[in-house]
């Protein structure tokens, strides 16, 4: 039988929330109480194999358009506007930033769900950025996404063995019985009973949709996953029981996955790398260690500030950066440095030349003209409480 979150493993064989069974609880990061793994121990992607995914100078802008015979742009939206970043095999990379900021649209655009404005998308070597429907379809296999809403995302009038036995036929690796098991397998996998198979998904609860997504996604076995907020939808107990579930399934399938939210709390549990978006750019990105303990950018600097801290006293101790004004329209961006009307520490210069993102340190990008953290007489923060 399956418990009221959808699991149906023995007591021992699953992963415990404050420790994590499966490794010793020193060497696991605590999600309840906000601790993290030591730096030493967290994977370190700066040097090794070949990137699993590149993406340079992506863009994706919607155009606004005007007229009713004569339809003509006056107009776009500059969802994402040159975003570069590359992610290593086995890695688990970051993105976060307000909504609204461009998450999920590059998350979309990378799997050519949308197809980009201009830019490079290259997997394995390979540029996908532009291909067709026919020469994408193999490709499908090695690139999967879970999606937020994890209702909307399963076709109401399908079963559950069809939802998730879907890929498996369409791309000809199973059918009949042999189909029936592999479903089944992975419906375990996730922590899922085989006699959910032919159940609708209006007969779960969100967090057994949102495994019945995950399983979906592990059909054909892919290298890479997107993961688009995909427990923002779901009670906090249940949250920690899919990224404790989405850890365990990177390391059983080796996978690599780009993980977006806007909780930075649970982005810092599972990340190594962390990517900030504002605005449709990424405006820091870094060893997510790093990112969380010394901000560079302001803006991340604000973001980690409104992080509630479990400790009262450290809470009230420490200083919050409230950002004034309302985030700028995609469609009309501030020039140059997007974020100068609203940054605490801008000049004029800010509001005249575009900072590049470069290194301010070691692995640690940022595109900011007052970089904190960097040492010779900057400025230094600690948003979080993290050294209260």
């Amino acid at each position: 039988m399956s418990d009221g979150n959808g699991s149906n493993q023995p007591a021992q064989q699953r992963r415990d929330f404050a420790s994590g069974s499966e490794q010793p609880a020193q060497q696991r990061r605590d999600f309840a109480s906000g601790s993290e793994q030591p730096a030493q121990q967290r994977r370190d992607f700066a040097s090794g194999s070949e990137p699993l995914l590149e993406v340079t100078d992506l863009v994706k802008h919607f155009p606004i358009k005007s007229g009713v015979l004569i339809d003509r742009q006056i107009g776009a939206v500059q969802a994402v506007d040159g975003v570069s970043f590359n992610v290593a095999p086995g890695e688990t990379l970051g993105l976060v930033g307000e909504s609204g900021c461009g998450k999920s649209t590059l998350a979309r655009t990378i799997l050519q769900l949308l197809e980009p404005t201009s830019g490079s998308v290259r997997f394995e070597g390979q540029e996908i950025a532009g291909m067709g429907r026919r020469e994408l379809r193999p490709l499908r296999r090695q690139m999967q996404m879970i999606f937020q809403d994890p209702y909307a995302s399963l076709n109401p009038r399908k079963r559950v063995g069809q939802i998730v036995g879907g890929p498996l036929k369409l791309h000809g690796l199973a059918d009949g019985k042999q189909l029936r098991l592999q479903v089944e397998e992975l419906l375990e996998r996730v922590g899922l009973a085989p006699e959910h198979y032919n159940r609708y998904p209006h007969e779960f609860s969100g967090g057994q949709r949102q495994r019945i997504g995950i399983a979906r996604a592990l059909a054909l076995r892919p290298r890479l996953i997107i993961a688009d907020e995909p427990v923002s939808a779901l009670d906090v107990s249940i949250q920690a029981q899919i990224i404790n579930l989405l850890e365990d399934l990177q390391d059983e399938f080796k996978l690599t996955y780009i993980f977006v939210a806007h909780d930075l709390g649970v982005v810092r549990h599972v990340a190594d790398r962390v990517a900030v978006m504002y605005l449709g750019r990424i405006v820091e990105l870094g060893p997510a260690d790093e990112v969380y303990a010394n901000p560079v950018h302001p803006y991340t600097e604000a973001l980690l500030s409104a992080v509630p801290i479990p400790d009262p006293k450290t809470n009230a101790a420490r200083t919050e950066r409230i950002l004034e004004g309302d985030v700028p329209s995609p469609a009309d961006p501030p020039a140059a440095c997007r974020f100068h009307t609203r940054c605490p520490y801008a000049t004029e210069v800010c509001s005249e030349v575009d900072p590049p993102l470069e290194e301010h340190r070691r692995r640690q990008w940022a595109a900011c003209h007052h970089p904190l953290n960097v040492g010779g007489g900057a400025r230094t923060s600690d948003p979080a409480g993290l050294h209260a």
